[in-house]
């Protein structure tokens, strides 16, 4: 199972999260107003509403930390402003509809790839300390257009360490589909079943997912904060569903129609392809691979009881050993009901 490792403390700390009223941004920020007191904590978004509506659950009164920041990852000036006096930046916006980033391609560069760069330059120019960077499952071997946008910008992240002379240091955390986030499949079978439908649409029937919640996420992120040195790319050992026990799970019964992958869809999913696999290392509820240039940090992970992954090693969705049947995937998804 997931085990989480020591969070890096965030009392005092002043960050940002770009994307902040998305479904990262807004869980993280719950998980920050219970458990710690930052200094400030900024809201990064171009969504006035989203912003607005996050004002009314987070009392300001009641967290005086917290600053709402209206601005677009696609202007650097923006970034820049809203990075002053920020120790701490979480980089979680993008462009992840994986049809529409294939029928927009231009929109997802400009926030992915350029977006990425502006976020880098920002924050060398006000001299942030650590910058970690969300990444997802289709960039690695990627097939579609948001995939190959994400691995240009864990590029950029990893190689922006060569950038700075000692901060800001940059790392990039890569996992799987988070159960329930936004444009999941799960809000949309939940939809259909509430709408009475005679059927869920399943694209494959052999097609399987990473699955993590947004706890478990956050937690990974904030852990792996503790833990970079800067050029890391982190990856949690996590389970993995097949798509027809999910959907047997959330409506018993129910039939399904297989309408065909999407474009840019795959079958299945990987976190680590075989050629990452010879830079990776291995820690009990973790994978971190390495930057293959400027720096050599496999003695500090060896120190921390990491070992080399074997030969030929890769991981995805369909050869992982550790999978949800259909109660443990039930239990999941009402534990995010509550």
């Amino acid at each position: 199972m997931l085990m989480l490792g020591d969070e890096a403390s965030l009392n005092g700390a002043r960050i940002l999260v770009t994307g902040g009223t998305g479904s990262f941004g807004r869980a993280f920020l719950r998980h920050v107003c219970l458990n710690y007191k930052p200094e400030r904590f900024v809201v990064f978004s171009r969504d006035e509403m989203k912003q607005y509506e996050m004002a009314q659950e987070f009392d300001p009164k009641k967290y005086p930390f917290l600053r709402y920041f209206i601005g677009d990852v696609r202007d650097v000036e923006r970034l820049e402003m809203a990075m002053r006096g920020i120790d701490t930046v979480i980089h979680a916006a993008a462009l992840k509809h994986v049809p529409v980033a294939e029928y927009n391609p231009f929109e997802c560069i400009h926030t992915n790839v350029i977006g990425a760069e502006n976020v880098v330059r920002a924050a060398i120019r006000t001299k942030v300390r650590k910058v970690m960077a969300l990444s997802t499952d289709k960039a690695a071997n990627p097939v579609n257009l948001y995939g190959a946008s994400k691995l240009a910008a864990d590029k950029i992240f990893v190689a922006a360490n060569a950038l700075s002379v000692e901060f800001p240091r940059f790392s990039v955390v890569r996992y799987g589909n988070v159960m329930g986030s936004r444009g999941s499949v799960v809000p949309l079978f939940r939809r259909l079943i509430n709408a009475k439908a005679t059927h869920l649409p399943i694209t494959d029937s052999r097609m399987t997912r990473f699955w993590i919640s947004l706890d478990q996420g956050i937690e990974f992120v904030t852990s792996c904060m503790n833990m970079m040195h800067g050029g890391e790319l982190f990856v949690p050992k996590i389970p993995s569903i097949r798509v027809v026990d999910l959907a047997e799970a959330m409506a018993p019964g129910m039939p399904i129609e297989i309408i065909g992958i999407r474009p840019g869809e795959k079958l299945h999913e990987t976190l680590i392809s075989e050629e990452e696999a010879r830079v990776t290392m291995e820690l009990a509820d973790r994978y971190v691979v390495l930057p293959t240039a400027l720096y050599d940090y496999a003695p500090l992970y060896r120190d921390l009881g990491a070992t080399t992954v074997d030969e030929g090693f890769f991981y995805t969705s369909k050869n992982n050993p550790w999978w949800l049947d259909r109660s443990q995937v039930k239990a999941m998804l009402a534990a995010t009901e509550e």
